[in-house]
């Protein structure tokens, strides 16, 4: 052993080379007590290859010794050799200690691999075994739970719950709230979270959807606020904490959660646009546009931020921002035929009749459908004096709207004066 502990020294004074040099020289000269150390120091060492090499040769010179197969099939895994790993794993027998810790690295190989139900076969093997084991029952709620089957979780995980809370980390109590939000069960979800001890952020915003779900906005605010409490940069939280304080009529909270978020979050194009919507209703006009135009700065083609601010400009009968706004979006290939219409209708606010009907003839042929677009479409094509076409609109109109009288009558005048 003196020569691994020379060698084990030099590795910690960083002489990295010099100490597998040692090793690898020895190696030969060893016996299998002293393979085996070093085959547990290549391991530490990530040196995998050599340490596979090394226990091979002893699981075939030891076929029955458990413990190398373990390690083997350790090995294989983290160097992605699966199913060589599955070999070592199938080698086990009832009568080996770990059998079971083989059965169950066999199902979590085989559910990586996508056999969930083979996955499952094991791990019933396993439970056989040993019927009271709490990681059985855990690694089956599991199984269900990333395969969807979220009813047929919860009783393995109730099960581990009677006598284990946490399992690899993992909270039992917020594993079982996660699956009965996900099948509806709401209310049994929110008790099961209140039993949680531990804040992760993760399981208390999942917490406070789950009380958004459930219709419970008062608990879904408190735990929120929670979260940004013990992470301020956790980013998911905000908008829905904004959104729940705005359908409380909670406006300025609404507007200040909105702003503390993109602060953690200044790529988040919802936020903005919450935002500004908020700081409209809180009389913040100026900053309401910056707020929803750098929404559409950052995605043109969000079209719910496009059409608030085309109402908004509406409003205020800025119609020179609408054409801005929509020239430059069309421009940068954002085609939509309800843009053309209204940029039709900016430039006829402005008087540049010529630039409307530019507009109003490429939005039609994606509108002969729409009652509403041929009417005003007709009156203005009249208005232009362009009497032979508007003719057509309106009877295309009147197909759609049979019962129109006004729109009747309004045709049968501009035929008789045409004819006159």
């Amino acid at each position: 052993m003196q020569e691994i502990h020379e060698a084990i020294k030099l590795m910690e004074q960083n002489k990295t080379e010099e100490a597998i040099d040692r090793l690898e020289t020895y190696l030969p000269l060893a016996n299998e007590e002293e393979k085996y150390t070093i085959g547990e120091l290549y391991m530490q060492w990530g040196m995998l290859e050599e340490a596979k090499f090394i226990f091979q040769a002893l699981s075939e010179q030891y076929p029955k010794e458990a413990e190398l197969k373990i390690l083997l099939a350790e090995i294989h895994i983290d160097l992605d050799e699966d199913e060589e790993a599955i070999d070592v794993l199938n080698r086990f027998s009832p009568e080996d200690e770990e059998y079971m810790e083989a059965l169950v690295q066999l199902a979590d190989l085989y559910q990586a691999q996508g056999l969930f139900e083979v996955s499952e076969q094991k791990l019933l093997e396993a439970k056989n075994f040993d019927p009271t084991e709490p990681v059985i029952d855990f690694a089956l709620g599991e199984l269900a739970f990333s395969t969807g089957e979220y009813q047929k979780s919860i009783p393995y995980y109730e099960k581990v719950a009677e006598v284990q809370p946490v399992i690899s980390d993992i909270e039992i109590a917020a594993r079982l709230a996660e699956a009965y939000a996900a099948t509806g069960e709401f209310e049994k979800a929110i008790e099961h979270y209140q039993e949680m001890e531990s804040e992760n952020p993760d399981n208390l915003f999942k917490y406070g959807f789950t009380a958004y779900r459930a219709q419970r906005p008062d608990i879904a605010i408190n735990i929120w606020e929670q979260v940004i409490k013990s992470d301020p940069y956790y980013q998911s939280v905000y908008l829905y904490l904004a959104q729940t304080y705005e359908s409380e009529g909670m406006v300025e909270e609404a507007y200040e959660t909105a702003k503390k978020g993109l602060k953690a979050d200044e790529f988040n194009k919802e936020l903005y646009h919450l935002a500004g919507v908020l700081a409209l209703k809180l009389g913040h006009q100026e900053e309401s546009y910056k707020l929803v135009e750098e929404a559409v700065a950052m995605d043109p083609g969000f079209k719910e931020a496009v059409l608030f601010l085309i109402e908004t400009y509406k409003g205020n009968s800025d119609y020179e921002a609408i054409i801005e706004l929509l020239s430059r979006l069309l421009e940068n290939g954002e085609e939509d035929a309800n843009y053309r219409w209204e940029l039709a209708r900016a430039y006829q606010e402005t008087e540049s009749y010529q630039d409307a009907l530019i507009q109003y003839q490429t939005a039609y042929n994606n509108f002969t459908e729409d009652p509403d677009f041929l009417k005003e479409f007709g009156y203005f094509l009249v208005e232009e004096g362009r009497i032979r076409e508007a003719k057509e609109v309106f009877a295309k109109y009147l197909k759609l709207e049979p019962s129109d009288t006004e729109v009747e009558e309004y045709l049968s005048r501009l035929t008789e004066t045409e004819d006159f």
